[in-house]
Parts: C-alpha cells; structure tokens; sequence
C-alpha cells in the first residue's frame, strides 16, 4: 500500500512560477517608490522571544492568546513565529542603537505567521511589506505615510477599489480615559454582548467596537465617543491631517469604531479597504505608536508606520492588470554532438548581453522538439547549432517571431549579429 501523499500544511500556500510574476512585480516597485521617499531596508529574524510579542502586542489581544504560533526550543526558551514586523523592528533598533538622536525611516518586507481560519487572500503564513519612521512627533510624518500609500495605489492603478478609513485614538493617557468609560457603558449593557465581546471586555473592550455581529451595531453606535475624551493637542493632531488630505484631494472617511487590534497604537489610525475582498476587506493599516519603543527599554521615541498583505494586494492587482512571465529572446538548442559547444556559447552570450534571457536546452529530444519548445516558450529567436547543418565554426540563426529567412553565422560573429537584433 503506498503511502498517502504529503501536501502543504493548510494556510499555508505554495507560489507558483505563474503567480511570482505578481509578487515580483509589487515588490520591485514597492522598493523603487519607498526609497524614493528616502526609506531603508531593513530584515529581521523570522522568530523572536515571545516575551516581545507579549509587551508590545498585549497578553490580552487575540493575537497573543489565540494566533500566535509559539514553541520552546531546546533550551527551554518561549519562541514565537513572527505574527506582524513592527515589534521585531522597534527590538532591532535598539539592540543596533538606531534610534537614539537620529530619524530613521525603514522598510521591510517577508513572512508573517498568524494561526486563523484561511480565508480569501487570508493565509497562516502570508507576506507583508511595510514601513517604520522613527523620532518625528509631527502630524507631518503621518501625512507622508498616507501620500506614499495613495502614491502607491495609483502607480498599481487600483485606486478606486480602495477607501482610506481614519481615527484617532490620541494620547495613551486619553485613550486609556476612554476605555474606562467605554467599559462602563458596556457593562451596563453586559447582557446584550455576545460570548466573544463579554470576554474582552475586561481585557481589551476597544476591540469590541470592531465586532462584525450584526446584533451589536446598535448598541455600539450609542457608544460613547473617544473623541470627548481628547485633548487640544490631540484635536489638533487629528485636524491637521485631515486637511492636508483635503488639500491633496485624496478621500476619505472617519471611522470612529477603527482602533485596530494591537495595544500599542495612539493618535492616528487608519486602513485602506476595498469592498471587492469580502468581509476581510482591509489591504493595508496602520498608525502611531508613539510608546513602544520606550515600552520595550528604548528611549521615549516618536513612531508611525504601516503594513500591507501582499496576497490581498495581488487579488485587486489580477483585476485590473493581466501580467505574464518574461519570455526568453533566445533558445539555443543542439544535436547531441553539440551539446557542450551550445552551453558555451550561452555564457559567451549572457556575458556580451546581460539583460537577454536565454534558455539553453539540456537533455534529451531532436532539434524537432527543441524546435517545438522554443515556439511554445514564444522565443525571439532560435540559435541551432547542428553538424548537418553547419560547420563547427557556424550558428544558425532562425526568427520564431519574424517572417525572416534564417541566417547562417561564424560563432566569432554572433554577438555582433545580436546587436543588430536586439540593440
């Protein structure tokens, strides 16, 4: 009996050739866009203390209790993969001393490892790319992240499948007022709460004003409103955005409910959501975090940032843009005889065009199936190199794409000869 056959752990998803053509894409041209904003690369460790997810996420966040995966290695040591990059960033920091009397503006992109239910663009381990601007305090920061993000869906052409959705959640002392009071009003109201909104509401009740129940809305929508809670500063923070977003005629909606899933976050809040990916809608958020760093053993340091789910990103991209894999502009293929002449002359030719793909043929099949495959590849050209057909000193040179005659060539003479085709 032969044993069962092996498959990818679910959410988990293989990329395949066809589909890299995407992420390629994104990722290229999100690197070009954030350094042209001045932003910096910077990777770190898939795996991390889970005692740096608890201190900055929050014991009591879903992520930390339900999706995080955690293990002990063989020293006895908590380790988590992973579940957003914002933490990892701020460790490195101050590990590397980046953040002390300097700004720094960085982008990262990679994996990502949440234990949820996999759904449409939603997987168990998913890519991410994000950015993180450090020691500017200034709503000014804030709007360049929104501009770059707007910037970014208008180069991907996806613009109008995307709302921006802002709040406020202010200081960490007014939001910290505000959930006192938004608990008391929730306690009051304890037996209309379901079984998930009960449970956090001693532990995290912010997060109830997010609740997907539809038996909740008109509860939540007689909440009280974090806004009554803000100070003049916080107002003014707030304001100032909202009027550079005018000015730069980018729309946008207030969401007093967003206060997204993570304790670390304080004044400015947003997400950008298209109604064309289901109930989880939501592309790309973000906000400030003013604290975490401090909360993590750094200095008291300003910081704003945001992430994107690449999956989601390519589900509105494949809507509007059909993109195919690069094809090659040249196969050389041989006769058996041939074989090691057609290896080398590949090399001589990558090194005299660098920029050419080129597919030399190994292993079995007759130039009629060589032949075969170059069309199928949709090759420019074809070079041959055949006994029968030349000297060993000659190329032959046949257009796959062009109603030309082939062309028979010294091999000294073939790098001139592709000039002419491809310069």
């Amino acid at each position: 009996m032969s044993e069962s056959k092996i498959q990818a752990i679910r959410g988990m998803k293989d990329i395949l050739p066809e589909e890299m053509v995407y992420w390629h894409f994104v990722e290229e041209n999100f690197q070009k866009l954030v350094s042209s904003y001045g932003y910096q690369e910077i990777r770190t460790p898939l795996v991390e203390s889970t005692s740096l997810f608890i201190r900055s996420i929050g014991a009591a966040t879903d992520i930390v209790e339900k999706e995080t995966y955690t293990f002990a290695d063989r020293n006895g040591d908590s380790l988590t993969l992973r579940p957003e990059a914002t933490a990892g960033t701020v460790r490195a920091g101050i590990e590397h001393s980046l953040f002390y009397n300097q700004i720094q503006r960085l982008w990262y992109g990679g994996a990502i490892f949440r234990h949820e239910r996999p759904q449409k663009g939603r997987y168990r381990q998913f890519y991410q790319l994000g950015v993180e601007a450090f020691g500017m305090p200034g709503p000014d920061i804030d709007i360049e992240l929104l501009l770059l993000t707007w910037r970014w869906w208008q180069q991907l052409g996806i613009a109008q499948e995307l709302t921006l959705q802002l709040n406020t959640l202010g200081l960490a002392s007014e939001r910290l007022a505000y959930r006192q009071v938004l608990t008391d009003y929730l306690r009051a109201h304890y037996a209309q709460l379901d079984a998930d909104s009960q449970r956090r509401l001693e532990k995290n009740p912010l997060r109830i004003l997010d609740s997907k129940n539809p038996e909740l809305q008109s509860l939540l929508a007689g909440a009280p409103s974090i806004y009554d809670q803000l100070g003049l500063d916080s107002r003014n923070h707030f304001e100032q955005i909202c009027a550079a977003l005018k000015q730069a005629n980018i729309p946008y909606q207030i969401n007093p409910k967003l206060v997204r899933g993570l304790d670390y976050y304080c004044h400015t809040v947003f997400e950008w959501v298209s109604a064309s990916l289901g109930a989880q809608g939501t592309v790309c958020a973000g906000g400030r975090y003013d604290g975490l760093v401090e909360q993590l053993g750094g200095g008291a340091v300003p910081a704003v940032g945001f992430a994107m789910g690449i999956e989601r990103l390519i589900l509105l991209l494949q809507q509007y843009q059909q993109k195919t894999a690069k094809k090659p502009e040249i196969y050389i293929m041989s006769t058996s005889a041939k074989r090691q002449q057609a290896l080398l002359l590949g090399e001589q030719i990558r090194t005299a065009f660098p920029q050419l793909e080129i597919l030399t043929h190994c292993g079995a099949g007759n130039l009629k199936n060589q032949l075969r495959r170059a069309d199928k590849l949709s090759a420019q050209i074809a070079l041959i190199l055949d006994e029968e057909l030349s000297n060993s000193d000659q190329v032959v040179i046949k257009y796959l794409q062009r109603d030309l005659p082939q062309e028979t060539v010294d091999a000294t003479k073939v790098d001139k000869h592709l000039r002419q085709i491809f310069e």
